[in-house]
């Protein structure tokens, strides 16, 4: 599976022990940043995106300081359900009742080892589609 993987600067030391930790397990493409000097987190949440889009079967991993405006950019993309996740329970359900198609993690908020986990409970987890697709087919206008 490829995973579609960007942070800003506040994400890029949890980025760098994402891919670390499931290399050889998933085909990951990095869309950036690569070092702690500030950038816009708009700019690696467009690409994340627009490459998920573009890439059937796909997913994607953002990070940043909070989540919050990774998710929020993220989610302007049409077709794109961005779940800001900082347990496994929520990463779980996520995937189980909205199909998130890309994972947003809180650098700042959420230890490597919980975000390791996080990211397990949403790659075990299956869509469980009836009512959930139901719903998913009302969010985009």
């Amino acid at each position: 599976m490829k995973i579609f993987i960007g942070s800003d600067h506040a994400g890029v030391d949890l980025k760098s022990a994402v891919i670390k930790h499931y290399e050889g397990k998933f085909e990951f493409e990095d869309k950036g940043t690569f070092s702690h000097d500030s950038v816009d987190y708009p700019d690696f949440a467009h690409a994340v995106a627009e490459s998920v889009l573009n890439n059937a079967d796909s997913l994607g991993i953002l990070i940043c300081g909070t989540g919050n405006g990774m998710a929020i950019t993220a989610n302007k993309h049409a077709g794109i359900r961005a779940a800001l996740c900082w347990a496994p329970e929520i990463a779980a359900l996520a995937k189980q009742h909205n199909n998130a198609n890309i994972v947003v993690l809180p650098a700042r908020f959420i230890s490597t080892e919980n975000a390791l986990l996080t990211l397990q409970a949403y790659f075990d987890t299956e869509f469980e589609g009836g009512r959930h697709q139901r719903r998913i087919d009302k969010i985009n206008l």
